[in-house]
Formats: C-alpha cells, sequence, structure tokens
C-alpha cells in the first residue's frame, strides 16, 4: 500500500472556504452520516459507506470527480486511508482526514465580529456541533461567554494576544455539550458566572448573574448586561455588548428560538420564552445583532462567516417572533419540537453540575453528534 496523502481539520477549513469549495466522501455507515456529517456553504458530501468498497464493484465511484480533490472521512481515520489508496489506484487525487470525525469535532474556528473603542469580540465556532462561544477583549482584559469543552483554546488565544482572561459566564446550563466554564475559571483564576437558577442545589463554585446589572473591564468600560430571558431554561441568561450585540445563549437563534421541553415543562418554560420576547427583549433595537449560543444551519452563517443577524431581520423572518397572542405562541412553541433531545444530554448536565466526573475520552465521546437545541427554523 503506498503512503497515503493526509489533510487535518484545519487544511479542509481553509478548502471550504478557499472559493474552490471542497468534493468530501464520508465512508461512514448511512445512519451516522444522516445523523452528523461534516457541512460548509461550499462542501459537496456523499456517503458510500466502506464495506461496499470491498466489494470490488467499480460503480461505487462512478460519483466521483476526477478533476477535484476528494476528502475521505470515516470515524477514526483507519477506513478513510484505505479508500485513499484505491483511489489513488484509479486515478483520483484522494486525501485522508487525519483523526477523522473524532478531530473535527473538536476542531474550533475563531472569526473577528467586532473591533471597535478598544474592544474586539471574537465569535468561536466549534463547527462540528454547531456550538458558539465568544471571546470579548479590552484593554488586555477579557471575559468568554459560553465556553466549549477544550479550554486551550482560549487560554491559547490569551497567550497569542496577551490577554488576561478575568470573566467566564455560561448563558445556561448546557445540555448538548460540556461547558469550559468552571474549569477555565479555575485554570486562570477568572470569576465564573451563572444564574443561580441554573445552578441551585450544585457545588459548583460561581458568581450568581443576578447580581450584576452589568460587568466592567477595560479601561473603555465596556458593558456587558446581564438580562434574564428564560424559555429555553428557566435561568436562561442574555447579555447585551456595548448596546449593539446581543449573545443571547440560546434563547433566540438567527433561524428560530430555543427549545422549552428539555426539563420536562415544555408549556410552563414556552410561556416564559413569551415574556422574554415580549418583554424583555421588546424593546431592543432591530438593529441590535443577535450572536446565539448555537446554530443547526450552516444558511445561518453570513458571508463573513458569522453566524449571527440583526434582531429586526429574526423578526421579520420568523412568524413566530411576531405571534403576540400568548395563547397562540405557547401552543406553537411547546408543540412544535419534533427532533430528538441532545444524545446522553441527561449525563452531560450532570457533568456540568458538577455531579459527574468523566475522562477526557469520555467527555469526547459523550459530546459526539449535532446540536439540538434550538426549533422554529424560518424557511427562508
Amino acid at each position: 500500500m503506498s503512503k497515503v496523502q493526509r489533510i487535518t481539520v484545519e487544511q479542509l477549513n481553509e478548502k471550504m472556504n478557499d472559493g474552490k469549495g471542497v468534493f468530501i466522501l464520508d465512508v461512514r455507515n448511512e445512519e451516522d452520516y444522516r445523523e452528523w456529517k461534516i457541512e460548509g456553504k461550499q462542501a459537496t458530501s456523499i456517503n458510500v459507506p466502506y464495506f461496499h468498497f470491498l466489494e470490488e464493484d467499480e460503480n461505487h465511484f462512478k460519483d466521483l470527480p476526477r478533476d477535484r480533490d476528494i476528502v475521505v472521512v470515516c470515524a477514526k481515520g483507519g477506513s478513510s486511508e484505505f479508500i485513499v489508496d484505491l483511489l489513488k489506484e484509479r486515478g483520483y487525487r484522494g486525501y485522508s482526514l487525519q483523526e477523522a470525525m473524532l478531530a473535527w469535532s473538536q476542531f474550533y474556528h475563531p472569526t473577528a465580529v467586532a473591533e471597535e473603542n478598544r474592544m474586539q469580540l471574537i465569535q468561536i465556532n466549534r463547527l462540528s456541533k454547531g456550538c458558539l462561544s465568544y471571546v470579548i477583549v479590552s484593554d488586555g482584559k477579557a471575559m468568554i461567554v459560553d465556553p466549549n469543552l477544550n479550554i486551550d483554546v482560549y487560554q491559547e488565544m490569551s497567550r497569542q494576544q496577551s490577554f488576561s482572561i478575568e470573566h467566564v459566564v455560561d448563558s445556561h446550563l448546557h445540555a448538548d455539550h460540556i461547558s469550559g466554564g468552571p474549569r477555565l475559571a479555575q485554570a486562570t483564576g477568572a470569576t465564573y458566572y451563572i444564574s443561580s437558577s441554573e445552578a441551585k442545589g450544585t457545588d459548583l463554585a460561581y458568581e450568581p448573574l443576578e447580581h450584576h446589572r452589568e460587568i466592567r473591564f477595560g479601561n473603555v468600560q465596556v458593558d456587558v448586561l446581564a438580562i434574564p430571558t428564560p424559555g429555553h431554561t428557566p435561568g436562561s441568561t442574555s447579555f447585551l455588548v456595548n448596546g449593539n450585540y446581543l449573545l443571547s445563549g440560546d434563547t433566540i437563534f438567527v433561524g428560530g428560538l430555543g427549545r422549552p421541553d428539555l426539563g420536562g415543562k415544555a408549556k410552563e418554560w414556552a410561556q416564559d420564552l413569551y415574556d422574554t420576547v415580549f418583554g424583555k427583549l421588546n424593546d431592543l433595537a432591530d438593529d441590535v445583532l443577535v450572536l446565539p449560543a448555537h446554530y443547526a444551519d450552516i444558511r445561518e452563517m453570513n458571508e463573513r462567516g458569522i453566524v449571527g443577524a440583526t434582531l429586526g431581520d429574526i423578526r421579520n423572518d420568523n412568524e413566530i417572533m411576531r405571534t403576540q397572542n400568548r395563547e397562540v405562541f405557547t401552543e406553537y412553541v411547546a408543540g412544535a419540537v419534533t427532533s430528538e433531545k441532545p444524545p446522553n444530554f441527561e449525563e452531560i448536565i450532570a457533568i456540568n453540575r458538577g455531579e459527574l466526573q468523566v475522562d477526557p475520552e469520555k467527555a469526547i465521546d459523550l459530546e459526539i453528534g449535532p446540536n439540538r437545541c434550538a426549533v422554529h427554523h424560518h424557511s427562508n
């Protein structure tokens, strides 16, 4: 077997954004592919399970392009290398994704959202899960909002850009991924914030968000206003940065609203969500940029690679955001959840509450898969 060419997840992401696009051949089984795959606006993806290629049937190669690089993806890396070798024998240009979907699940990509008034706002996109976290920097000090499992990403950024992490915030108790918040705060000496209604009954060391109307840091006094926005969970909190950027957690997404059923109180939490949409957030201007903690569709990413939209656009595109009849809103939201609950969400919540400890390998296994915290996506 000849030497197989490999490509890293960083190189794959560059290919997906270089204007030429990328062709992905996923050789996992059909069920795994339907459940979770690599997606990008400039990515073409097909699924031909590995065992089909063992049949030595040339028909399995007929949909593969000869004039483009083909990135072969499997679960852990071994199968893709075998397939790349078969492709090379037939004159195709194939690359094996190094460490496969395991590596993709841990890839974090930063994009600058804003740089103004000596404040920098960066969105960290964990593309494999549609998870978004944020770094807000001002005068060498930083706040991290909704950090994900791999806290090295944020610490390495702080070293490279010479800022200290002083505040770490979780907008709510996450159900679909393991929060890096408590560990990041402990590692950096930062204060960890979360709503007490999310953390009550836990052993978490935290500062209650409801005690802080604003958190200021840096000479420019970047204001982060804590806005209780219950609905997805009772203690969900959003943050208004400098009056222009709403870090909305899982309350409002580019394509919809957070699902209210994960606590088993869909109608009750849907009513909380109504009060949030038409009370707490009603007075915010249409030009406020909403930056959520998740997304469920690659179309929610704009041409700059940022997942975000103005509040006015979200209101216009999403009929439920304009449904001011409480009863109609509640019935629609509570009844519209059709997707499965996040896999392993009970274990993940227990970890995020500090009640369950797992080793790093187990933590990665628990998280693998898409996010399922959003509902009510518009059809545009």
